[in-house]
């Protein structure tokens, strides 16, 4: 016998719905009130399959007010497979703010789906990817997704895909690859035997390993830090990963998410080519949008760009969404003589050096070390130390310009290019090769030596540090202390460790560690409840670390500003835990670097984005004014100034350079604000549209607020002890065995929330959480099994004032089956969804309510019990059978209809390539008959 999807079948003694894909010798199966976790698959010639009906509530079992509010809850909080305007949001663990349903809008009506997600730093663009990826996922769109992103992001997507998306994605790195690859069959790919998959960007890029992935790509590629793939430079990585994602988007039936928090570099042939990869029709854009005759281009890009700073989004629909006030300070250090001396001595070696001879490309070389040198004795004895030491890398660059792409690259932290930050020092030792003679090398020892002796105690930058962590754990603050080398990180934590009290925990996170070994040392801190991180830059960009920390400390002053603001943004973000987060920049007050690049740069990009809101790129010239810096520093003959002087001395040589920069600075700053009044401020979807769908969505899912009430109320109902307020303890030795079986018996106790920026020891619970599902689980079946006792009833009757004559209430569930043809494919999908109707009077000739009578009649409450209540609920049984049970079925067929329309209209560009929905409903089910009588009426007991 053939089963249609959705039908209901009896077999293993229970009922089940009949699933997608089930064929007529294996049917999968979902029990009838179940979760996906419990589903199973039957062959039919080996066990029995029959028909099953879904029978009417027991009159003689009727409940209470409480008892009927339980099971519509339960109910409506175990469905998966939505039948509203999203199917994904049954199955997604977060809330997404309603702003992030935005993208998701713009997704739907495309086909293929082509966005750029440019939201700023912080606002939840992973989550807004998600939400599209699972929604094409449920819809049957694609079947396989691949995200492309840099290495040390792969762990975090593969937990937020899994986390809060329910997506299982494999780990594609050079570090996994070979052992996936195990076991695959001959012609396979590793990318065919696993659907969806987290991909390093810096693996995948390669000519070995991107014909293999192009030949068997997913049909949904997310890449995310898509800047670093824009065509703009001759550097071979970012040329590399361009030409992946232009092959990539050649496959016009190909969905593409482009995620990141720069899209425009400052350099429009950049920010064109992410556009180009999105559609044909932005290829020939002009540059300058503004205008009446291009409101075409404008309308056109509208639809495939979405970008919103903090500003637009704190309160949108009426939903305010919280970030954290910032509180900045600015604190130096003064250099002790032993260190200045280091310091003057250093610059004499280098000015000696610098003055040698040599072809271009040996003064290029010296010119890296040497500025590499000054950077790592400002940085720390330990990074001075291992630099005087190092050999210098580039001695075998191809020509000058890689040599000087490496140099500033490693030393100054400009190459926006480069997918991770690099923390280690470049070296200051050359070879005879570019004439380094035997005196510079012991010149270079004798410096080494006399760094190594200024660690520790004779290290004044050290002291300063201390005394800030100390009283940012003093106010209750656990701070992340960013350095630029790996050597500075790990003697600054080793130095902490032996200074702060043994209950503050010290790690030092670095580009030493693989990125899964970072998060587990993220982890292992995250378990102590006071908790320091020194961390270099690897970890500046996209890691979100809101939940452990809630202060920066730049150590060392990151010279590129977008990087000081990367740093700030993991723990400036939504989701922070903490109402007020801490920044402090701290900075030699006599190191003439510091305070030239804090005045020029870092104080001026800061001073534009609060202005507009938004960060501005730092343009092209900022690299140029730090050479110069050490310009002078190198070439100038010693002048015997120091301290605030001497930074006189040196903003005077670069003033020149300066003003060019300023100039750029204010073009920039123009381009951004005409950027925001033409391409970034257009909205192709209308607050009032992402309402009507949000709130179609909390109607048919529940509330979070719902879903805190419904636990607390069946976790009592249980006789389990809840205590608290905003986060609730939980005790289960006294509560029901068969709930704590769902739960886990093991468990006498929980700390629970309902608030997603939960603590590490606490369990925030959401509708799509394991025990949530346990619990509507429970309660459910409960219910719906005749042998069973449980909390919910079926039915009841209620004696209120909220009515002046009898009126009842179903409770009943509908199960549609949607097919989805799009050419000679198809595809069937199963969506469900609850309703409630009411009619007052006789069943007989019954008044049917509207929707705002329904929802009136759900905010009743009861006045008194009644007396005979079986009786009362029995009449409306027996007259089920006719108009009743004739209304529920033509309310079934118009929500079909209704559902149909909403395919249609939401994927209209799908409809206009000619796919076509079918939506048939299935018997309709009721769950449960409630009776309200005025409180006049009848015998109170």
């Amino acid at each position: 016998m053939s089963f249609s999807v959705g039908a209901l079948v009896r077999a293993r003694n229970r009922e089940w719905v009949v699933l997608p894909d089930s064929t007529d010798e294996l049917l999968l199966l979902r029990p009838l009130g179940g979760t996906d976790e419990e589903r199973a698959g039957v062959l039919t010639s080996l066990e029995t399959v029959e028909p099953a009906a879904f029978g009417l509530p027991d009159p003689e079992k009727a409940g209470d007010f409480q008892s009927a509010k339980l099971l519509r809850d339960a109910l409506r909080l175990g469905f998966r497979s939505g039948a509203g305007p999203f199917r994904s949001l049954g199955r997604i663990a977060c809330e997404p703010r309603p702003y992030q349903l935005v993208p998701l809008l713009m997704a739907l009506r495309q086909d293929p789906v082509r966005l750029l997600i440019a939201d700023d730093v912080g606002i939840g663009k992973t989550i807004e990817a998600g939400l599209i990826a699972r929604e094409m996922l449920d819809q049957g769109e694609v079947t396989r997704l691949s995200v492309i992103c840099p290495p040390h992001l792969a762990e975090q997507w593969k937990r937020e895909l899994s986390e809060k998306f329910h997506i299982d994605a494999e780990l594609v790195l050079a570090s996994t690859a070979r052992r996936l690859e195990r076991g695959l069959e001959h012609g396979e790919s590793l990318f065919d035997r696993y659907p969806c998959t987290v991909v390093s960007l810096d693996f995948i890029k390669t000519d070995q390993h991107r014909d293999t992935f192009l030949r068997a790509a997913p049909e949904l590629i997310i890449v995310d830090e898509a800047h670093t793939c824009a065509f703009g430079a001759q550097e071979r990585g970012r040329m590399q990963r361009f030409e992946l994602l232009q092959s990539l988007a050649k496959d016009s039936e190909r969905h593409i998410l482009l995620v990141t928090a720069t899209p425009h570099s400052g350099k429009q042939n950049a920010f064109r080519s992410l556009l180009e990869l999105l559609a044909p029709s932005l290829e020939n854009m002009p540059d300058d949008l503004a205008g009446a005759d291009n409101a075409v281009y404008r309308r056109e890009l509208a639809k495939y760009l979405v970008q919103r700073r903090r500003g637009d989004i704190q309160r949108y629909l009426e939903t305010d969404t919280a970030f954290p006030k910032r509180k900045d300070a600015e604190l130096t250090y003064a250099l002790s003589p032993e260190y200045h001396q280091l310091f003057e001595d250093a610059v004499a070696y280098a000015r000696h050096s610098a003055s040698k001879g040599g072809d271009q490309r040996t003064q290029r070389l010296r010119w890296w070390a040497l500025v590499s040198l000054l950077r790592s004795i400002g940085s720390s004895p330990a990074a001075a130390a291992e630099t005087l030491r190092n050999r210098a890398p580039g001695l075998d660059t191809e020509n000058i310009d890689q040599l000087d792409e490496l140099g500033r690259s490693m030393v100054l932290g400009f190459e926006e290019d480069e997918t991770e930050s690099s923390d280690v020092v470049l070296g200051a030792e050359l070879d005879e090769r570019v004439g380094f003679s035997s005196s510079e090398r012991k010149q270079l020892r004798e410096l080494a030596d006399r760094a190594e002796l200024l660690k520790g105690d004779k290290d004044p930058k050290l002291a300063g540090v201390v005394k800030i962590v100390k009283d940012l754990l003093k106010d209750g603050f656990n701070p992340i202390v960013f350095c630029y080398y790996i050597p500075t990180a790990e003697y600054v934590a080793e130095e902490l460790r032996s200074r702060l009290p043994n209950k503050v925990a010290v790690e030092a996170v670095t580009g030493r560690l693989a990125p899964e070994g970072r998060e587990a040392r993220i982890e292992e801190l995250a378990e102590h409840e006071q908790r320091v991180l020194v961390a270099t830059d690897c970890l500046s960009e996209g890691v979100n670390l809101q939940n452990v920390f809630d202060a920066v400390v730049h150590y060392d002053m990151a010279w590129n500003p977008t990087t000081h603001e990367q740093r700030e943004g993991r723990v400036d973000r939504y989701g922070q835990l903490n109402p007020e987060v801490r920044v402090v920049t701290y900075f030699g007050k006599d190191n003439p670097i510091d305070g030239i690049v804090l005045k020029v740069l870092i104080r001026k990009h800061k001073a534009i984005r609060d202005a507009l809101g938004v960060s501005v790129p730092v343009p092209a010239g900022s690299e140029t004014v730090v050479e110069a810096i050490f310009e002078g520093l190198v070439i100038r003959e010693a002048s015997g100034a120091r301290g605030e002087q001497l930074q006189l001395d040196m903003a005077e040589f670069i003033k020149p350079k300066q003003m060019q920069l300023d100039a750029e600075w204010d073009a920039a700053e123009h381009r951004e604000q005409h950027l925001r009044k033409t391409v970034f401020a257009q909205e192709t979807i209308k607050p009032d549209e992402v309402a009507a769908k949000l709130s179609e969505v909390v109607d048919q899912l529940g509330s979070q607020a719902e879903v805190r009430e419904f636990v607390i109320s069946a976790l009592k109902a249980a006789g389990a002890r809840v205590t608290g307020v905003g986060v609730l303890s939980v005790d289960l030795r006294e509560a029901r065995i068969d709930l704590r079986d769902l739960i886990g018996r093991e468990r006498e106790s929980l700390e629970i929330t309902f608030e997603d920026s939960a603590k590490p020891e606490q369990i925030y619970l959401h509708r799509t959480h394991p025990i949530v599902e346990a619990i509507a689980t429970w309660v459910l079946d409960t219910a719906l099994d005749d042998l069973a006792v449980g909390p919910a009833h079926r039915a009841g009757v209620m004696r209120t004032d909220a009515v002046s004559m009898r009126t009842t209430l179903l409770l009943t569930r509908y199960r549609f089956s949607v097919d989805v043809k799009r050419g000679d494919a198809e595809r069937r999908l199963l969506a469900e969804s609850s309703g409630m109707l009411a009619f007052r009077g006789s069943p007989a000739s019954p008044e049917w309510l509207d929707a705002d009578e329904i929802a009136a009649l759900l905010a009743a409450r009861p006045s008194g019990n009644v007396v005979g209540a079986s009786e009362s609920i029995r009449r409306v049984l027996d007259a089920y059978p006719g108009q009743l049970a004739a209304f529920v079925d033509a309310d079934a067929g118009k929500r079909a209809t209704a559902l149909k329309s909403e395919y249609r209209e939401m994927r209209e560009a799908a409809r206009l390539k000619g796919v076509n929905y079918r939506v048939t409903h299935l018997p309709p089910d009721v769950l449960g008959v409630y009776v309200f009588v005025p409180l006049t009426a009848g015998q109170v007991s």
